[in-house]
Parts: C-alpha cells; sequence; structure tokens
C-alpha cells in the first residue's frame, strides 16, 4: 500500500502545483455528493454489493487524493511571495 500512496501523493502534488487555487476550492458535485450519502447510508442497513462497495473504495481513494492536493495546495500559497 505504500508504493500505491505514494503515487497518490504524487499525482495530489502534481495537482496542487497547476493551480494552487482551484485546488483548495473543488469539491464534489451534488450529485457525487448526494451518491456517496446513499452509498453510506446502504452501507449501515444491507450489505453492500461488490460494485458498490468498489465505488466507494473509489470515492474514498479520490477523496484521500483530494484532500493531499488540498494540504499541498496551502503550503504552496502560503510561501508564495506577497504581491503589492
Amino acid at each position: 500500500m505504500t508504493v500505491q500512496s505514494n503515487v497518490y501523493d504524487e499525482l495530489a502534488e502534481f495537482l496542487a502545483s497547476l493551480a494552487p487555487e482551484k485546488v483548495l476550492a473543488f469539491k464534489p458535485s451534488e450529485k457525487k455528493q448526494h451518491r456517496l450519502s446513499e452509498l453510506l447510508s446502504f452501507q449501515q442497513s444491507r450489505d453492500l454489493t461488490l460494485a458498490e462497495k468498489m465505488e466507494m473504495d473509489h470515492f474514498f481513494t479520490l477523496e484521500r487524493i483530494i484532500r493531499v492536493a488540498k494540504a499541498h495546495a496551502l503550503t504552496l500559497i502560503s510561501h508564495e511571495p506577497a504581491h503589492s
């Protein structure tokens, strides 16, 4: 998992370096947020299908990448020289 995590971290750093402000402003669409809520609700009331488990895993993987990208974006922005 460490190698995979490093690849995700590299992707997150790359995304953050392209446009830190856009990375910080990013939010999943309402539709995607609703779908994740739906999956979490299903998980509490029944066993998820294999497809639903995989979908949820993808959500959490992407969420991790975005979280790391936002952390890198904050670091990049905080180290930018002040514009006068």
